[in-house]
């Protein structure tokens, strides 16, 4: 991994004081050790990390299985927090669905929780999920998959805050059309921001942190001579442009993931669907198959809605099984050459787009939601997550159509 991975000794030491806390590490003698040289400033060499961090392993407390097979929806911080938690609870114990996406840092870059008043995080936050504590422990009851989604570049909030830290036009925050801001995916101090937060959502109980909007700006590569912005570490980098944008977004998951190695959970991140389809996405810096290699899980979103015209289908939308199906096909191979792929679990649409306009669209309901689901099933893919920003999701879908053929 490079420069990336070679953690500083103030980095260490924070980490092995989250560690050492009671009841949490395996070890203990060992990590008082660890912490006592680390306080010496003796630096430990890339190669000697991984195998002292193998021997300390975060506990939450909570008991969660893997399921046979991840089957989820994406939940907000009002709905965890609100009335609308129990009617998906419901449907979750009612059907074969099984886990929860949950916000945990959203869209404008605020954490849905409150921390301690004193935690660095605090005034960032706000109170979406009362009590985080009670929701985990109402998960762990009903044996629902916790995910944790941390929205990683996209974040108007730091951005506003600390200017620095984002992309600037004529001295002003550049802002896309949608008024959203980015921050910078060079900077390592944005790296190590969100990834602190990544580290609270694992010490919450949550298995699984995915990481959303890891990426530059759609269209970067048209304004990346016009916007003001610091380069870090990758100022110096002989790679052209689009390559350095490749490197640093790749760079950011793996270091992440190593990060995340003492808490036990799975990393995965979410990411545009067509990025598997070509060798590299040029503006936005995502190459699908480097950062593959880096996660546990990978989620492309292949909402039939999002896609122009592609696979030979001239309205995308309107075809759910015929894009998913064709997708499938070359995701497949382009994870099939990776020497340890990670698992996938694409993102489904389960909402309507109308605003593609009058005869461009269907109306989604269980018919459409279904063959999305029939033809990852028919390509060996049987992990998915239902996308739905309001968070209602269709009724009566049957979501194990694969074990019904198979009893055929």
């Amino acid at each position: 991994m490079g420069k990336k991975s070679f953690y500083s000794v103030g980095i260490m030491a924070a980490a092995l004081t989250v560690w050492l806390a009671p009841g949490q590490v395996h070890g203990e003698n060992e990590a008082k050790q660890v912490a006592f040289h680390s306080e010496k400033q003796t630096v430990l060499e890339e190669r000697e990390w991984p195998e002292r961090v193998a021997r300390y392993r975060f506990d939450s407390g909570y008991t969660f299985e893997y399921p046979d097979a991840v089957r989820g929806v994406f939940v907000t911080g009002h709905s965890a927090g609100g009335s609308r938690f129990n009617d998906l609870l419901d449907l979750l114990d009612t059907t074969a669905l099984n886990s929860m996406v949950i916000d945990i840092k959203d869209d404008d870059g605020y954490l849905t929780y409150r921390p301690d008043e004193d935690d660095p995080y605090y005034d960032i936050s706000q109170s979406m999920i009362g009590d985080p504590e009670e929701m985990m422990r109402t998960l762990e009851e009903n044996e629902i998959y916790p995910i944790a989604r941390i929205v990683v570049f996209k974040d108007t909030l730091l951005a506003e805050n600390q200017p620095e830290l984002s992309f600037l036009e004529n001295g002003e925050v550049w802002k896309n059309r949608r008024g959203e801001a980015f921050v910078n995916p060079f900077l390592e101090e944005v790296w190590d921001y969100n990834i602190d937060i990544a580290i609270k959502a694992a010490e919450m109980g949550f298995q699984e942190i995915q990481f959303d909007y890891v990426r530059f700006p759609e269209g970067f590569e048209n304004r990346d001579d016009i916007l003001e912005y610091d380069g870090g570490d990758f100022t110096d980098n002989p790679e052209e442009n689009v390559q350095r944008r490749v490197t640093a977004v790749t760079e950011f998951v793996a270091h992440a993931r190593e990060r995340l190695e003492p808490y036990d959970v799975d990393v995965s991140v979410d990411i545009f669907g067509y990025a598997a389809t070509i060798s590299e996405a040029p503006g936005i810096g995502q190459n699908f198959s480097q950062i593959s290699e880096n996660v546990d899980v990978i989620s492309s979103m292949i909402y039939p809605s999002h896609w122009t015209p592609y696979f030979g289908l001239d309205k995308p939308d309107l075809y759910p099984y015929e894009l998913v199906d064709e997708y499938s096909k070359v995701e497949n191979e382009v994870l099939g050459a990776l020497d340890d792929p990670p698992v996938s679990r694409p993102w489904l649409q389960d909402f309507t787009a109308s605003y593609l306009g009058s005869g461009n669209y269907l109306n989604y309901g269980k018919e459409e939601v279904e063959a999305q689901i029939q033809a990852l099933y028919d390509n060996d893919i049987h992990e998915f997550l239902l996308w739905n920003a309001g968070n209602r999701y269709t009724e009566d879908v049957d979501y194990m159509l694969d074990l019904e053929l198979d009893n055929e």
